[in-house]
């Protein structure tokens, strides 16, 4: 009687037996990959066949990527056009009224028999590259003494002052940002005239007017221009905006943060000021000076002569 199975239900090698002989010839086929690049062909080939069912598989998801993209764009854009239609109406009421103050100033100056003694001329520059040094607030720009440029010129932008020229090359100048912690501007509040020196906080942003009284007239918005009065600045320009003060009864003065009104890292092309006009020279003191006091003299006593 024979116990065997029927050829229909025979087995082959033992499951251990078939693991180990497809795995050695896994790693075989990989190492010959790896070394004779024999597998690209058929890799090649299965990437090819598989292509258009990636795409159909994707297509839907692209779609909707797409659809929702093109929405998005669009209330953007939209809202984008209500910002710049807003800023376009204030900024048309604004050179209106600088028409208006220009104007009002003009006729002022003809009454007093008041004369401009300062004319600007601005010259494009381009930001190089920023200084190296980690703790300055530096840009190196492409002009220098052969463009006209000189040490101490104001750099603007669109918005406001961004620095000043404070090292100048042949063909490049470095300027010095708002910014930085060892720059100090006159500015002046436009709302009520009252004049201070805001210093750089040494980061990007920030500035800060320093020894301000306590109850010094300023509160937040507050707009500041240049004052003019260290004959560097010209007058008038933008300088940066009042955002936090902070008043403590104990001290005596007051710590303002305002926000710099040029952009002193988003901008490429930035305009250099010269200052053509000069200021009156200042007076020479005439006055004589007073006379040295006689230093009184001590006569020395002879001693007695001897009888």
């Amino acid at each position: 009687m024979e116990h065997t199975p029927p050829p229909f239900f025979r087995r082959g090698p033992a499951p251990l037996v078939r693991l180990a002989f497809f795995a050695s010839l896994s790693v075989a086929l990989l190492v010959l990959d790896a070394r004779f690049k024999y597998a690209d062909t058929l890799r090649t080939a299965m990437a090819l066949a598989a292509y258009p069912l990636q795409q159909v598989a994707s297509a839907p998801g692209q779609m909707i990527s797409r659809i929702s993209g093109f929405f998005a764009a669009q209330a953007s854009l939209q809202r984008e056009n209500t910002e710049l239609r807003a800023k376009l109406v204030a900024s048309s009421q604004d050179a209106l009224r600088y028409e208006a103050t220009v104007g009002e100033l003009a006729q002022l100056r003809r009454l007093i028999g008041a004369q401009d003694r300062l004319e600007f001329k601005s010259t494009p520059v381009e930001v190089l590259y920023s200084g190296r040094d980690p703790f300055s607030r530096k840009l190196l720009i492409d002009k220098g003494t052969s463009d006209g440029i000189l040490a101490g010129q104001a750099v603007i932008d669109d918005a406001g002052v961004v620095g000043q020229v404070t090292r100048v090359h042949q063909k490049l100048a470095e300027v010095t940002l708002l910014t930085d912690k060892d720059q100090a501007i006159p500015v002046q509040v436009v709302r009520n005239g009252l004049r201070a020196v805001a210093f750089g906080s040494g980061s990007p942003g920030s500035l800060e007017l320093r020894f301000m009284a306590a109850n010094a007239e300023i509160q937040n918005g507050d707009k500041l221009v240049t004052s003019g009065i260290d004959g560097t600045y010209p007058p008038g320009l933008p300088v940066a905006t009042v955002i936090r003060i902070e008043r403590d009864a104990v001290a005596a003065f007051a710590r303002i943060f305002c926000q710099p009104a040029g952009g002193d890292e988003k901008n490429r092309y930035l305009l250099a000021l010269s200052t053509e006009g000069k200021l009156p020279a200042y007076p020479v003191d005439t006055t004589p000076a007073p006379p040295k006091a006689k230093g009184k003299t001590k006569r020395r006593k002879e001693p007695p002569n001897a009888g």
